[in-house]
């Protein structure tokens, strides 16, 4: 129970120092969020908790296929934004574009036996 609440607050405190830090510095805290920390959390939390290797390095490669379709999330966003469109409207179609490239990725994957 205390090794969850460790893995879960270490999370949070991540998040909330982006979040923080955006308030004063968007260029740093961009570059923060930009890291893959949660993927390098989950790669500690496997090896931690006994993963193999060969399962460490398939998350990694599934992680590597599906960043490239939630790049779409930002750019839409930002361009949503930039030309008038409210927060919530914007964050909500960047959403639903980001999930139509998550569906193309993965018809592309699979077309190409890629496992994910």
């Amino acid at each position: 129970m205390l090794y969850y609440a460790v893995k879960i607050l270490l999370s949070a405190t991540i998040l909330v120092a982006i979040s923080e830090l955006a308030k004063r510095n968007s260029g740093l805290a961009a570059l923060l969020a930009s890291l893959p920390l949660t993927s390098l959390l989950a790669f500690i939390w496997m090896q931690l908790e006994g993963a193999q290797p060969p399962a460490i390095a398939e998350l990694s490669l599934q992680i590597f296929w599906l960043v490239l379709p939630s790049l779409a999330l930002f750019v839409v966003l930002a361009w949503l934004l930039r030309n008038g469109l409210g927060f919530w409207p914007a964050l909500g179609l960047a959403a639903l574009v980001t999930v139509g490239a998550y569906q193309l990725m993965l018809l592309a994957l699979r077309r190409f036996g890629v496992a994910v």
